[in-house]
This record gives structure tokens, sequence and C-alpha cells, in this order.
């Protein structure tokens, strides 16, 4: 998987694909990637995918209550962002003093620092 935390990503599929700004105008949808499960295929985004998760009442948690907390979304649905161009881009490797690194493919920016 070439998707790791940190990430910056854009939604390019699913019903979180765009988002309304400030104006009321429909732009794509970015945010960061927290978590990455890589046996999946999956990646956790901050702010999108929100579910309702019902939690029961406990003895130290006197009242349940219901979290919204982000669920993990098909990395197939995601594309990383160009650092130096802000566009949808994606992932090569590339050997930079005998390491191997990650590089986005529009601007050749390399991605692991």
């Amino acid at each position: 998987m070439r998707i790791k935390a940190g990430d910056t990503v854009i939604i390019i599929a699913g019903k979180n694909k765009f988002t309304t700004d400030k104006k009321g105008n429909q732009v794509r949808t970015t945010g960061t990637v927290l978590k990455a499960y890589p046996k999946i295929n999956k990646v956790v985004v901050q702010g999108v995918n929100i579910v309702k998760k019902h939690e029961r009442a406990t003895q130290q948690n006197e009242s349940g209550q219901i979290l919204s907390i982000e669920a993990p979304i098909h990395v197939s649905n995601v594309m990383i962002l160009d650092p130096k161009k802000n566009v949808p881009t994606r992932v090569g490797y590339k050997e930079v003093n005998g390491k191997k690194v990650r590089y986005a493919k529009v601007s050749g920016e390399v991605l692991d620092k």
C-alpha cells in the first residue's frame, strides 16, 4: 500500500467526495490519514466517513452516549495530494542516497522526509 499515516489525501469516490465551503460551493474533500490498515487496504481519514457509535452505560460511565467516529474507507477511494502543485497524484518509488523513497509522479517531489 502506497499511502501512510500523515499523508494528505483527496477523496476521489464515495459519499464524502464533495464538501460545501463557506461560500456554498462544492469542493473536493481533503484530509490527513490518521491510521493505515495495509492488511485490509483501508485508511482512516480525518473528518471523512463519520459514523455514529452507540456506547452502553457502565458503572464508570453512568449514562450511555452516542459517539461520532471516523470509519475506515478503502484505499482505492483516495489519492495523495501533490505537495508542490496541490493536485491528486500517483505514487512512485525511487532510490535516493541508497534509500527507497516515495515520490509524487506529477511533480517528482519526494514524499518521505
